[in-house]
C-alpha cells in the first residue's frame, strides 16, 4: 500500500526523519515547514495522509487540523497529531480539533506505520464512498456524525479476562460509553454478532484462548467483519501486533494504558466506523432511489429494464414458463381532474399495495409509468398467469379506496394484459409488446377485464 503523505514540522531534522522511513517504505513523500504552507499543499496537492507536529511557531498543529477539518473539501484527509511524549493534553487537543490519531516522539516505527497503512485503508474506503454518494451529503455528513456522537458516544465490548485491567478500562470510559465486559471469548464472539456495538477491545493476552484468534474470527463474520476493533498489548508484543495489523485490526494500545489516550483512541475509531456507516447508507439509498418509484416504493421502469433482459434469458435457457402482466388503473386521469392529484396519489398507493398482496416475493411488481404497472411472474405459465390477473382485479374492485380528507371513497377498476414466453427467441420487448396489446384489447373491451395475448 502506498500514497502521498504530507509532513508537517518546522524542525528539520524531524521532517528528514520521518521522510527517511516513510520514503524506505515507498510512500510519496512532501513537506512542509509550516502551518500556512501546509495548508497551501494540502489544497493544491491533496495529499492522502497528514504528519503534522503539534507544537510549531504562529499557526500550530492544533490550528492546522482544526482548519483542515473545518473545510468540507478536505474534512476527509487522515490527520495525525505528532506530540512529545511528556504532552498528554496535547493529544486532547487534537482529537478535540478533529485529529484522526497521534503519536508520540520519539516515533516508533511500528506505531507509524501501524497509523499510516490503518488511516489510508480507511480513507479509500472513503474516497470510493464519498465517490458514489452525492457530494452535498457526503460533506456534511462529519458534522451529522459530529452531533450524534454527543447524543449517544456508542457501545463498546470489552473482552479481557484480567479482573484489575477490566476494573481500569470500564471504569475509565463508564459513563461515557456503555461497555460491556466478557471475559469468555466465544460468549463474546455471538455477542457481538447479536447486539449492535460501535466498538470492539480485545486483550492479546487472554489466559486459555488466542486473542489473535479472536479477531479472527470477528473478521471472518459477516455481522461483525466491519466492527472496528483495537487491541491491547503488552510492549514487547510487537510480532504479535502486527500479525493483527495485517488481519484487519483497526487500532492497538500499549499497556499499561493511559486513560487519555484510551478516551482518544476510543473516540477516533467510534467516529471513524460512523462516518464509513453514514457513507454507506448514503450510497445504498442513492442506489435505492436509482431503481425505485418514490411515491410506491415499487421498482420503477429502469430496474424493471435492468433485471427483465436477465430473467428472460435464465428462464428461457431452462425451458421454463414466464409471464408478463401489463396493468393500467382505469379512467385514472378523471380521478385526477376531479379530485386532485393527492388523491390520485393516495390511489396510486394503495393500488400497489394490492398488487404486490397478490403476488410472491420472487415476482417483479414495477410502475412504469403515471398509472401503469408491470408485474413479471417468473416460472408462470399463461393459465396460472391469467388466475393471479383475475386475482389482483377483483382485490382492486372488490373494496372502495379510501381517498382522505373530504373525499368519499372512490371505485377504482384496473385491465390486465398477459402475455407469455412462448419461443426461446422472445426479447424482453417482444413479451412488453404483446402485453401492451392485450391490454389494449381489454380496454376496448369495456375495461375492469384480463385478456391474455399468444405470441
Amino acid at each position: 500500500m502506498t500514497a502521498r503523505v504530507l509532513v508537517v514540522d518546522d524542525i528539520v531534522a524531524n521532517v528528514k526523519l520521518l521522510e527517511a522511513k516513510l520514503r524506505a517504505e515507498y510512500f510519496e513523500v512532501v513537506t512542509a515547514m509550516n502551518g500556512p504552507a501546509a495548508l497551501e499543499i494540502i489544497q493544491s496537492e491533496k495529499p492522502d495522509i497528514v504528519l503534522l507536529d503539534v507544537m510549531m511557531p504562529g499557526m500550530d498543529g492544533i490550528e492546522v487540523c482544526r482548519r483542515i477539518k473545518g473545510n468540507p473539501q478536505h474534512n476527509h484527509i487522515p490527520v495525525v497529531m505528532v506530540t512529545a511524549l511528556d504532552s498528554p493534553e496535547d493529544r486532547v487537543r487534537g482529537i478535540e480539533a478533529g485529529a484522526d490519531d497521534f503519536l508520540t516522539k520519539p516515533v516508533n516505527d511500528v506505531a507509524l506505520f501501524c497509523r499510516v497503512r490503518s488511516l489510508l485503508r480507511l480513507k479509500m474506503l472513503t474516497d470510493e464512498l464519498r465517490a458514489r454518494a452525492e457530494t452535498s451529503e457526503a460533506a456534511g455528513l462529519a458534522e451529522q456524525i459530529e452531533a450524534e456522537y454527543v447524543q449517544n458516544p456508542g457501545r463498546i465490548l470489552l473482552v479481557d479476562d484480567l479482573d484489575m485491567s477490566v476494573e481500569r478500562i470500564r471504569g475509565s470510559l463508564q459513563g461515557i460509553y456503555d461497555v460491556t465486559p466478557v471475559e469468555d471469548p466465544q460468549s463474546a464472539l455471538f455477542e457481538a454478532a447479536e447486539n449492535p456495538y460501535d466498538l470492539i477491545v480485545v486483550s492479546l493476552d487472554l489466559e486459555n484462548f488466542d486473542g489473535l484468534r479472536l479477531c479472527s474470527q470477528i473478521r471472518s463474520l459477516e455481522r461483525t467483519r466491519q466492527i472496528p476493533v483495537l487491541v491491547l498489548v503488552e510492549p514487547d508484543q510487537d510480532d504479535k501486533l502486527m500479525r493483527g495489523l495485517d488481519m484487519g485490526v483497526n487500532d492497538y494500545l500499549v499497556r499499561p494504558v493511559d486513560r487519555n489516550e484510551l478516551h482518544a483512541r476510543v473516540k477516533s475509531q467510534i467516529r471513524r466506523w460512523r462516518y464509513t456507516q453514514k457513507l454507506r447508507q448514503s450510497v445504498q439509498e442513492s442506489i435505492e432511489l436509482a431503481v425505485t418509484d418514490p411515491l410506491t416504493g415499487l421498482h420503477n421502469r429502469r430496474y424493471l429494464e435492468t433485471h427483465l433482459s436477465g430473467l428472460v434469458e435464465k428462464v428461457g435457457n431452462r425451458g421454463k414458463a414466464l409471464t408478463i402482466l401489463a396493468l393500467d388503473i382505469d379512467h385514472f386521469k378523471s380521478i385526477n381532474d376531479n379530485h386532485g392529484h393527492d388523491v390520485g396519489d393516495r390511489v396510486l398507493q394503495e393500488f400497489a399495495h394490492r398488487v404486490q398482496a397478490e403476488v410472491r416475493g420472487l415476482d417483479l411488481v414495477s410502475r412504469t409509468g403515471g398509472e401503469e404497472f408491470i408485474v413479471v411472474l417468473p416460472y408462470t405459465n399463461t393459465d396460472q398467469a391469467h388466475l393471479i390477473a383475475e386475482r389482483i382485479r377483483e382485490s382492486v374492485c372488490r373494496a372502495q379506496f379510501e381517498a382522505g380528507g373530504d373525499c368519499e371513497p372512490l371505485d377504482v377498476t384496473v385491465s390486465i394484459g398477459v402475455s407469455a414466453l412462448d419461443d426461446p427467441l422472445d426479447q424482453p420487448d417482444d413479451l412488453l409488446k404483446r402485453a401492451d396489446l392485450a391490454l389494449y384489447d381489454a380496454k376496448r373491451g369495456g375495461r375492469n377485464r384480463v385478456i391474455s395475448n399468444a405470441a
